[in-house]
């Protein structure tokens, strides 16, 4: 057997056999990546709403800036994070740094402006169709805004699943601030890089397989959102006093 080979079937064997220290690192990661999710998620929903519906001076402005966010590096991120939390710095009170807080913290910034930008482009554009309605019945913008959130749920539903996605495949802003510390702050992006830089390809892989399911998983969740989305329009009954429109056959004329 060659190298490779025997890597993989020892990772298998590894996920198989529940390895403590991977199942550990496993946990660690969806835990990280879920309060962050959680956090970026109540915040972006709200702000992304209200940008989706608000019309002001410096709107474009906002939303340059944002869109830009949208590309910042993950390493850039942790930098920024590093330096609020260090002991010199305006959170260093806190005593977070190279802690589960300190990385929930990073991925909490860096998927915030992703949640927000998603959330007002597709409150946008719902309020493009829909929001005359509203306005019609009085509802001013916050109304609107969470009337739309609502009506827009189960799209932005798939929103939150990928922003999870982006949240637990990120390593630059966590190895910064966590430090990566065995039993402590390793979660599986910077255990990959770790164990790989030592030569322990077995865990790596074994880390890296379970990693794409778990992305996989996500893709799938998505996937079925949708469908079930368009089957639950599909069939939605239509509004009081509506007819179908009839079909009427072709030929067969008197």
């Amino acid at each position: 057997m060659n190298t490779f080979s025997d890597s993989v079937s020892t990772a298998f064997a590894l996920i198989i056999s529940l390895d403590p220290l991977l199942g550990s690192i496993v946990l660690r990661s969806l835990a990280v990546s879920a309060c962050a999710c959680l956090l970026a998620c109540s915040a972006g929903l709200v702000l992304g709403a209200w940008l989706g519906v608000a019309r002001f001076r410096g709107r474009g402005v906002i939303l340059t800036v944002l869109n830009t966010l949208l590309a910042l590096p993950s390493v850039v991120v942790g930098l920024v994070v590093y330096l609020l939390l260090s002991r010199s710095g305006p959170l260093g009170f806190l005593g977070w740094l190279f802690s589960f807080q300190a990385m929930v913290l990073a991925q909490t910034v860096l998927v915030l402006p992703v949640v927000t930008a998603l959330v007002r482009q597709t409150i946008e554009d719902a309020d493009r169709l829909h929001g005359e309605q509203f306005q019609s019945l009085g509802a001013g913008k916050g109304m609107r805004s969470l009337l739309l959130l609502w009506d827009e749920r189960y799209t932005l539903l798939t929103v939150l699943i990928a922003a999870f996605g982006r949240a637990i495949s990120e390593v630059g802003a966590v190895m910064v601030v966590g430090g990566n510390i065995d039993g402590f702050t390793r979660v599986m992006t910077t255990a990959i890089a770790l164990e790989t830089s030592k030569g322990d390809l077995p865990l790596a892989l074994a880390l890296g397989l379970l990693l794409l399911a778990v992305v996989l998983l996500l893709n799938v969740l998505i996937a079925l959102v949708r469908r079930w989305r368009e089957r639950q329009d599909d069939h939605a009954p239509l509004p009081d006093g509506v007819k179908p429109l009839a079909v009427q056959p072709q030929g067969g004329g008197e």
